[in-house]
């Protein structure tokens, strides 16, 4: 790991870096000899903080009820999920695609996505989390059709033009437009009730998109800041995800930076470093986690980090041993058809997205949740990019992803943990003497072993591709129990809750 930067040697073709924001420019001049990136920068990150405040642009915000209460951290009582700032532990879910931060789409330049019904949408289903997509290429290709992206970090104003047709990129001058939507649709997310995980880079497009290193704006051909004399150009761009350049890595850096500086006082943030990177991007994922960490150290709060699975050909081991608050896992381990039992040692978001791309079906919701996970979607919506606009086929994980959230928070999330052998089907989240949700893929009958535990319980059924209630009365509780779903062979949850003297458990724990 690196602790610092050499000076980047990397050519400005200018003598000044320029920051715009709100019509207002300041120049920061440059020597011939260029100071470090990360001085420069810093000083248009200063001047534009500054702006930002005295403008008023970056309010801080009250989130809705039930919303975001201070940054999310690990659970204390129950490490397999995250708490609120007041304590209380929740349940991640909800659904995501490609084109919630940027513009995205067949024309050029692409249609902007209608936001504020996107989150609507999102709330009629009840779910509260969203990945937030960064895309680092300017186009690429989906089905044999051109797909064009708009809206980047770095303006592009530089002398020339990069292999779209359109001006350079100049990677010392940020784009206040990008940042500013970043800000304004992490804001409206936390005042719906969703978390935003903030994606900072972006993997996949370069190792399988056609042409993408020549739709990348640190490709030489598409800036003015002479990454050419860096990059190994042989590697289709793939080396700017190691620590093999000092200076592309500070420009990364620099870009991360203001990320944080853009949405630190926003409670309703996590980050994930990049999707679906290659393998040996990990030594570079873990210091850009450690970096992330340390920079927001010096600011009021702070926020989650994430890895996500090194599709392909990465190892599950590589998450599990980086610095990352949470990651999401790849198939390795039965994580897409019988997830393994979450032992607490990370917060895992098990995301479609890395088993199937886009794929899965509810009974996949049901037995991630079973298993202490926190289950994501990737979500085709509005079908401007892949599959069909609102596809039904998916209309059961988006709704047993709500309905899970629901159940989440009925139950005392921070002491319930998953067991194979509590019940007969496989699936059961307990607290030993106190409560039990048990899933049944297939309906029928459960035999649920109660050893050890006496008293009566009250029982109530959900039928899991409808959210209907059953209520099945109390319930002896002494050795074995058997119970059978009131919905016949479609699959069901049953909760069982100690009763007697033990007054109804009324939780709001998991829904967050």
């Amino acid at each position: 790991m690196r602790d610092e930067h050499s000076n980047a040697n990397i050519n400005a073709n200018a003598s000044t870096i320029t920051c715009t924001s709100m019509g207002i420019s300041k120049s920061i001049s440059t020597s011939t000899n260029m100071e470090t990136w990360s001085d420069r920068v810093g000083s248009e990150l200063r001047f534009s903080q500054v702006l930002l405040v005295v403008f008023g642009l970056f309010p801080t915000v009250s989130v809705a009820e039930g919303g975001a209460v201070g940054p999310l951290r690990v659970c204390a009582a129950n490490p397999r999920y995250f708490e609120r700032g007041d304590g209380m532990p929740i349940l991640l879910t909800g659904s995501h695609v490609w084109y919630n931060l940027v513009d995205m789409g067949a024309t050029d330049p692409p249609l902007e996505m209608d936001y504020d019904a996107y989150l609507r949408w999102m709330r009629g289903y009840n779910h509260n989390f969203m990945r937030m997509w960064r895309w680092e290429l300017t186009r690429w290709k989906a089905k044999q059709t051109d797909v064009h992206i708009a809206l980047h970090p770095w303006q592009r104003t530089g002398e020339g033009l990069a292999l779209d047709g359109k001006p350079r990129f100049d990677l010392s001058r940020f784009d206040e437009a990008y940042f500013l939507r970043l800000r304004s649709r992490v804001e409206a997310a936390g005042q719906q009730g969703i978390y935003v995980s903030i994606m900072l880079f972006e993997g996949w497009g370069l190792r399988f998109c056609e042409n993408g290193w020549q739709s990348h704006p640190f490709h030489p051909g598409n800036n003015v800041n002479d990454t050419g004399s860096v990059l190994n150009l042989a590697d289709n761009g793939l080396s700017i995800f190691t620590l093999a350049h000092n200076e592309i890595t500070t420009i990364q850096e620099a870009y991360v930076k203001r990320v944080i500086e853009t949405v630190n006082d926003l409670d309703n943030v996590l980050y994930e470093i990049c999707n679906e990177n290659t393998p040996e991007s990990t030594e570079w994922q873990y210091h850009m986690i450690q970096f992330v960490h340390a920079y927001e150290r010096t600011k009021p709060k702070q926020h989650p980090v994430g890895m996500t699975f090194q599709y392909e050909g990465g190892t599950n081991k590589a998450l599990f041993e980086s610095p990352a608050d949470w990651i999401s896992p790849g198939r390795e381990g039965g994580y897409r058809d019988d997830p393994p039992l979450n032992d607490g040692g990370k917060v895992i978001l098990n995301d479609t997205d890395h088993l199937w791309g886009v794929g899965g079906n509810q009974g996949w919701v049901w037995k991630s949740l079973l298993r202490g996970l926190n289950p994501i979607f990737m979500d085709p919506y509005g079908g401007r990019v892949l599959n069909k606009a609102f596809n039904p086929q998916w209309e059961g994980i988006r709704k047993s992803m709500g309905l899970a959230r629901e159940i989440a928070g009925k139950i005392n999330l921070a002491r319930m943990e998953p067991a194979r052998e509590t019940a007969s089907t496989g699936y059961c989240l307990q607290d030993p003497g106190n409560e039990y949700l048990v899933y049944l893929p297939f309906g029928g009958e459960v035999k649920l072993d109660l050893a050890g535990f006496s008293g009566a319980f009250r029982c109530e059924w959900f039928n899991a591709s409808t959210g209907e209630r059953s209520s099945g009365g109390e319930v002896g509780g002494s050795g074995a129990l058997v119970l059978r779903s009131p919905f016949g062979e479609r699959d069901a949850l049953l909760l069982l809750e100690r009763s007697g003297d033990v007054a109804p458990l009324e939780y709001s724990s998991g829904g967050g």
